[in-house]
């Protein structure tokens, strides 16, 4: 349970809504989608962690509300928009525990753009306000979906010139191909530790131990998922100059005579340290290692950079042909290419190596920015929207359904056109669709209560996520 104190955690606007919504509103019913953006489905992952961390048991308090009453009396400047009342209904009626129901889909799940994934209601009449109160923190959900999604397209990618270029052998470490390096480009610890995890329920290669620790604490994973190797930086490559840097990769043999090390090798020239020092000087040494050296280049063109070292590395180390005709290094030669690495970048570099008859199995990937950090809410362009509410008794359909201008002065309906009524997720010959909750009653709805009246009521551990997500 975080130490943040949930009556702050919603837009300032909200706290004025209990009065602005009509007299005699019991029920706000509102659900959670992408609805469309960069790629057509997105993973629904985080959800778990936010009803753990946030929601889950008593959070309404006396002392949290003393806190937050004169934080919001600053906010406003007025005593007549925040209502302390409200929260201390909770606290005597629900013993500080939130009175709402809140149905998912199960975690890893991939569903098509413009489809509902989550929906949210309150479940006492008094807190009809409560329901998109929430809002603002449930709404934080999309960056661990967005990540999960920007993760699992790139596996696709991957897979697919692994498909084209790969040997039957390689395929047992596809799960290291997207290394995840942005702890450092991350907003916060606890934006790497939920993106780190989100990464992770694709891919098994990070730097970013936050995310192990979100997947065991939140997800009860059994073991760390994300799992990393040893490795050095530029202060360690430069620490006895340009002279010096043959001695410095030595070292860094030596140091660790078996398993897996990567080493950054491009601090003074990159084609020098392929050819002349780990080509020429350390060949011998790196072909009789119990393991695999990964030499990484950290600068200049990704793609004209890789073909180049390819082309030294592979007629110093030689080559063998896999089946599928591709040339592959010996087993302990790899490199893994951490610059400029995209979603949009990563297709041109394998294209390449396939063009000139490398096989990908001989490149991993380090992801940074681009992964945790280069990622936004309108990158699968997620909403939480009103769908259905009760007022005096009477239900209803609540939609949205904006007339917008477009560049050229056309009048359209906007692509935010939101969803009405109670809704539910079907899958109807193997495909997913929202319906209206009493539409094609033999369809079940696949999306679970997971959390009412404060109690987390359905889980999942983070290997269920792995597999509902896997390709």
């Amino acid at each position: 349970m975080t130490t943040e104190n949930l009556i702050l955690l919603a837009d300032a606007y909200k706290y004025s809504h209990h009065k602005l919504y009509v007299p005699g509103t019991q029920l706000i019913y509102s659900y959670l989608e992408s609805r469309g953006g960069k790629f057509d489905e997105t993973v629904f992952y985080g959800l778990q962690y936010f009803l753990k961390a946030y929601l889950e048991g008593e959070v309404i308090t006396k002392e949290k509300l003393d806190e937050a009453e004169s934080t919001l009396l600053e906010v406003f400047g007025r005593t007549d928009v925040f209502d302390r009342s409200r929260f201390e209904y909770i606290i005597s009626k629900h013993g500080g525990r939130l009175p709402v129901r809140i149905k998912a889909v199960a975690e890893g799940t991939v569903v098509p753009v413009r489809n509902a994934m989550m929906t949210i209601e309150n479940t006492d009449p008094e807190c009809f306000w409560l329901t998109n109160f929430l809002e603002t923190l449930l709404m934080q959900v999309w960056y661990s979906c967005t990540v999960a999604s920007v993760s699992r397209e790139i596996k696709k990618v991957v897979k697919q010139y692994y498909d084209d270029t790969a040997s039957a052998a390689a395929y047992a470490g596809i799960d290291f191909v997207l290394n995840d390096f942005g702890f450092r480009g991350a907003s916060s610890v606890e934006s790497a530790g939920i993106g780190g995890s989100a990464h992770l329920v694709s891919f098994a290669g990070s730097d970013t131990i936050p995310g192990s620790v979100v997947a065991k604490k939140y997800y009860n994973a059994a073991t760390a998922p994300g799992l990393s190797i040893p490795a050095t930086e530029h202060s360690i490559c430069t620490l006895l100059g340009e002279a010096g840097e043959l001695d410095i990769f030595r070292h860094v043999l030596n140091t660790f005579p078996t398993g897996t090390i990567a080493c950054v090798s491009d601090s003074y020239n990159i084609f020098r340290a392929c050819e002349e020092y780990w080509g020429t000087e350390l060949k011998e040494q790196i072909l009789s290692r119990n393991g695999t050296l990964v030499i990484r280049p950290d600068s200049g063109d990704p793609v004209k950079t890789l073909l180049a070292i390819f082309d030294i590395l592979m007629k110093k180390f030689g080559f063998t042909t896999n089946e599928k005709g591709y040339k592959v290094l010996p087993p302990q030669v790899r490199v893994i290419q951490g610059d400029g690495i995209s979603y949009s970048s990563i297709p041109g570099i394998f294209e390449a190596l396939k063009n000139a008859g490398i096989s990908a199995e001989n490149l991993v990937l380090g992801m940074g920015g681009a992964l945790l950090q280069r990622v936004n809410r309108d990158t699968q362009e997620f909403a939480l929207k009103c769908a259905y509410a009760e007022v005096n008794g009477k239900g209803i359909n609540v939609q949205k359904m904006p007339v917008e201008m477009d560049a050229s002065g056309n009048l359209r309906t906007s692509f935010k056109k939101s969803k009405a009524g109670r809704l539910k997720l079907v899958k109807d010959n193997g495909s997913f669709k929202t319906l209206p909750l009493h539409e094609s009653p033999e369809l079940e709805d696949v999306m679970h209560t997971v959390f009412e009246n404060g109690v987390i009521t359905r889980s999942y551990t983070f290997e269920e996520v792995r597999k509902a997500a896997a390709l």
